[in-house]
C-alpha cells in the first residue's frame, strides 16, 4: 500500500467535491480504507438484544478480518479476533449462534467464553495455555447498541454514550428482539454506498415509497422551511421526548417529524406492528435518526428500530446488512408479519442498490472527475466525505511520524 499515492489523491480532491476516481476503484485505496478507516473507528455491529444469553455469539467480517462477539458467563459482552491461536482457523463461521465453549473446528483447541484457552490436545508439557488466549478487540455498549474498535487505542466514546443514551432510552432497546435480518450484495465501492445513504437528493425520483412518510424536501440536516419543526419541537417537549440534535464529527442523532398524515416509516405511513416499542403520544413521535461513521445509520421509530450497515468486501463490492428490531413481546403473525415490517426498507435498499451500482459504473469511466455536492441537498454526504478525508489524513500523519 503506497501511502504517498493515497496522500496525493486526497490532496487532489477539490473542496466540496466527491473523491478522485482511484479512491472509489483501486485496490490500494480499498486496503488503505480497511487500515485507516475501519481499523481506527468505532463500528456499530449489532444490538444487545441479539446476545441475550451466555454463549450467544455474532460472527462477521470487517473486510477480510473475521470478528467474533460473545456473551460471557459473567454477563459481559466481549469481542475477539476470530482466529485460533494455534494455526489461525476461524472458530465460528459468519452468522449467529449459541455455544457452551468456542471450539476450533480444525484441531479442537477449546476456549472459554472469556477467550481463555482451556484445552489444546497433544501439546508439550511446557506449553502455556495462558499465553494463547484469543486476542481481544475493544467493545462498548451504548443504550442497547454494540460497538467495536480494532484500533490499539480507540477514540473516546464517552460523549456519544452521554448524549445518545437519553435519545434512545424511550425506544426500549433493552426490551427488543431481532425480528429480521437481511444481507444485500451491492457491486459498488462502500463509500459510494454510504454517500447515497447520507442524502435524499435522489429520493423524490428514487424512493416513491419512502417519500410517503420521510420529509424528503427538508434542507440540510432536517431544516424545514415552514413551521413544521417548531410544531414538532413543542409537541415533543410536551411529551418529554428528547430530540437533539447531538453528535460529534463521527456520529450524529436527531429526532425529526414524519410527513403530515403519517405516523410510521412504512410503505403506507401507518403502523405495521401492534405492540409498539414506544407508545408515548400514541406512537406519533417521528423518527430518531442516529448515524455512525464510517458505515451505519439507524432509524428508531415508535414501532421498530431499523439498522443499516455497509461492509466493504472489495474495491467494488459492498455487503449491506439490515436489521429490524421490534418489542420482545410482539408475536410474529399476531402483532406483525415480516413482509409488512420489512417492505419499506427492503424496497428502499433495492432501489439504492441500483443507484449505487449505476454510480460505480459511471465513476469507472475515463470521463469521470470529482463533482460538486449540493450544500443544501447533500450536506450529510459532504459531511461524510469531509470526515473520511480528515480521518485518512490523520492516519497518514501518524504514519509519517
Amino acid at each position: 500500500m503506497n501511502l504517498g499515492t493515497i496522500s496525493t489523491l486526497l490532496q487532489a480532491r477539490p473542496v466540496g467535491h466527491s473523491l478522485p476516481q482511484a479512491l472509489y476503484t483501486g485496490q490500494e485505496a480499498f486496503e488503505f480504507d480497511l487500515a485507516a478507516i475501519f481499523g481506527q473507528s468505532w463500528l456499530f455491529v449489532g444490538f444487545e438484544a441479539e446476545l441475550r444469553q451466555p454463549g450467544d455469539y455474532l460472527s462477521f467480517m470487517i473486510g477480510s478480518w473475521p470478528v467474533l462477539v460473545v456473551h460471557g458467563r459473567d454477563g459481559d459482552l466481549r469481542a475477539f479476533h476470530n482466529s485460533c491461536r494455534h494455526r489461525g482457523s476461524i472458530l465460528c463461521k459468519p452468522g449467529e449462534g449459541h455455544v457452551a465453549r468456542l471450539v476450533c473446528p480444525y484441531h479442537s483447541w477449546t476456549y472459554g467464553l472469556d477467550g481463555r484457552l482451556l484445552a489444546a490436545g497433544r501439546m508439550p508439557e511446557i506449553f502455556d495455555k495462558g499465553e494463547h488466549s484469543l486476542k481481544p478487540i475493544h467493545l462498548e455498549r451504548v443504550a442497547g447498541a454494540v460497538f467495536i474498535c480494532l484500533a490499539e487505542t480507540p477514540p473516546d466514546i464517552a460523549t456519544m454514550r452521554r448524549d445518545l443514551t437519553p435519545l434512545l432510552a424511550p425506544h426500549n432497546l433493552g426490551h427488543a428482539k431481532l425480528a429480521h435480518q437481511a444481507t444485500l450484495v451491492e457491486y459498488a465501492n462502500w463509500k459510494l454506498v454510504m454517500e447515497n445513504g447520507r442524502e435524499c437528493y435522489h429520493c423524490a425520483s428514487g424512493h416513491p415509497e419512502l417519500s410517503r412518510s420521510f420529509p424528503i424536501n427538508a434542507s440540510a440536516y432536517f431544516d424545514f422551511a415552514d413551521d413544521t419543526a417548531t410544531r414538532f419541537e413543542r409537541r415533543m417537549a410536551d411529551l418529554a421526548m428528547p430530540m437533539g440534535p447531538v453528535g460529534e464529527d463521527w456520529w450524529q442523532a436527531v429526532r425529526f417529524p414524519l410527513n403530515d398524515g403519517t405516523v410510521a416509516m412504512s410503505t403506507d405511513g401507518q403502523f405495521t406492528v401492534k405492540k409498539l416499542m414506544c407508545d408515548i403520544g400514541g406512537g406519533d413521535t417521528g423518527s430518531l435518526r442516529w448515524a455512525i461513521e464510517p458505515n451505519n445509520f439507524c432509524h428508531s421509530t415508535s414501532e421498530y428500530t431499523f439498522a443499516f450497515s455497509a461492509y466493504p468486501v472489495s474495491p467494488t463490492e459492498t455487503h449491506v446488512v439490515s436489521k429490524w428490531l421490534v418489542h420482545e413481546d410482539a408475536v410474529e403473525g399476531v402483532d406483525y408479519d415480516i413482509a409488512s415490517l420489512t417492505d419499506l426498507w427492503t424496497r428502499t435498499n433495492l432501489q439504492d442498490k441500483e443507484l449505487a451500482e449505476n454510480n460505480q459504473l459511471g465513476v469507472n469511466s475515463p470521463g469521470y472527475t470529482p463533482g460538486p455536492y449540493s450544500p443544501d441537498a447533500e450536506s450529510l454526504t459532504l459531511r461524510f466525505v469531509d470526515w473520511y478525508c480528515a480521518k485518512a489524513n490523520a492516519y497518514l500523519d501518524r504514519a509519517a511520524r
